[in-house]
């Protein structure tokens, strides 16, 4: 077992590793995707106030920004009574994920090491000693009276060649061993272009699944239509049967009075079945106006309302 977890860690791409969930010898707890990114966010963010023991676990000093938030050891997961459970919606991590999301990020070229990385990330072999730039934009989409955010990778080597998503995401999981500022990264066309196209994708995208929730409610309307109708017109039919019935006693009748009291009766069943056929006139009206309520309420909650921000450029060079 020991020979085949270190073949594994030694010739697995990471993204396998992740999917099996292989531990690292010197990791005494799976940490998932998520949870790594956030202590990695949080080792930088805390640089100088915070001890880090291992890759789970941190003594926080002191904070660099005010608040009540205690001091002391931190553990994700926790695993000793003493220490404090991080998570991400910890006030901690939020403060730190805050913090980190409102810097101003100027343009900077990147060193990305390949070599010195713990595992292996095939998708990247081919950009060994390449280099190229890579921006990050923000999108939200405002539809059906909800936000959604998406981020949206765009990247391209020197010689031209568009970055896969995947790749791009990849190549910042790796350590950065230089960086330097830049005053201005030129505007590349297939930045845009992969931008642009990925931005049309997820807004088609909201769009279909828009779509599928407004077929979904108009269904529902049709059904709850076709229930009433139904209703309300074998109530009809039912009348209609009475009615026969009741002529017919009434013919039948030998004496004047029993004649009277049937045309009465018929005179009574007719009056009902007349009241529901008027409901049933004023159902399918009903039935309408809901249905151009719902298509005027949906029609105004479908218009999107999408806003793109720029996030960082960098021009990465990977060794």
């Amino acid at each position: 077992m020991s020979r085949t977890r270190q073949q594994l860690l030694e010739n697995f791409d990471d993204e396998v590793r992740e999917k099996l969930r292989v531990r690292d010898e010197d990791s005494k707890a799976y940490l998932n995707q998520f949870e790594r990114m956030l202590m990695q966010v949080t080792r930088h963010e805390l640089d100088g106030h915070a001890e880090f023991i291992g890759d789970s676990a941190f003594r926080l000093n002191s904070l660099p920004f005010g608040g009540d938030i205690p001091l002391g050891l931190y553990e994700l997961p926790r695993r000793s009574g003493e220490a404090h459970l991080y998570r991400l919606n910890h006030p901690l991590a939020e403060s730190l994920l805050a913090q980190a999301k409102n810097r101003t990020l100027p343009p900077a070229e990147i060193v990305f090491d390949h070599s010195g990385h713990d595992g292996k990330v095939s998708i990247l072999d081919p950009l060994i000693g390449q280099s190229g730039w890579v921006s990050l934009s923000l999108l939200t989409v405002e539809s059906l009276d909800q936000g959604e955010d998406y981020l949206i990778f765009a990247g391209v080597t020197e010689q031209g060649q568009a970055m896969d998503d995947e790749c791009i995401r990849r190549l910042f999981t790796l350590t950065a061993n230089d960086q330097r500022p830049l005053s201005d990264i030129p505007q590349h066309p297939v930045l845009e272009q992969q931008t642009n196209e990925r931005k049309a994708i997820i807004q088609q995208t909201i769009s279909e699944r828009n779509a599928a929730i407004f077929e979904a409610e108009a269904v529902k309307l049709d059904g709850w239509a076709d229930d009433l109708k139904v209703g309300l017109e074998r109530e009809i039919k039912d009348l209609d049967r009475q009615i026969k019935e009741a002529r017919r006693a009434a013919t039948a009748a030998l004496t004047l009075e029993d004649k009277l009291a049937g045309q009465k009766q018929v005179k009574a069943l007719e009056a009902h079945r007349n009241t529901k056929r008027r409901a049933l006139f004023d159902a399918q009206d009903e039935i309408d106006g809901q249905r151009e309520h719902l298509i005027a309420q949906i029609e105004g909650k479908l218009q999107q309302r999408a806003t793109i921000t720029r996030l960082f450029d960098v021009q990465w060079r990977l060794t």
